[in-house]
């Protein structure tokens, strides 16, 4: 059947899914951070399916070669994961902060503190 032949993209699917609940459905900080790394690692897996190419090689001029895959997804993913581990560090360092401030990482706990005062 072709629908179990594009498993790479039911995982993407579901891997974007599961993200993108995790986000809407957590009121925990560290979780949301979390569920952003899934639903990123879920577009990096659907760029790099997307770079592949069936029979097709490194792109290397060699003689009797006629399909190469696509190198710039894969040069894309690498500064988008660079750019993750930054936007994860930086998120998990304010979530100290908020920590520290607010003495909890839960939103409602948070805004119940905002707005007493």
């Amino acid at each position: 059947m072709q629908v179990f032949g594009l498993y790479n993209y039911w995982v993407v699917i579901i891997l974007m899914m599961i993200g993108l609940y995790v986000v809407i459905a957590s009121g925990n900080l560290i979780k949301k951070i979390v569920g952003l790394n899934i639903f990123q690692t879920s577009v990096f897996i659907l760029y790099i399916s997307i770079g592949k190419l069936d029979g097709g090689t490194a792109p290397i001029l060699v003689e009797g070669v006629t399909s190469y895959s696509n190198p710039l997804p894969h040069v894309l993913i690498l500064t988008a994961i660079v750019v993750g581990v930054a936007t994860t560090a930086l998120g998990l360092a304010l979530a100290v902060r908020i920590h520290g401030a607010y003495g909890s990482i839960e939103e409602d706990e948070i805004q119940e503190q905002d707005n007493a005062s």
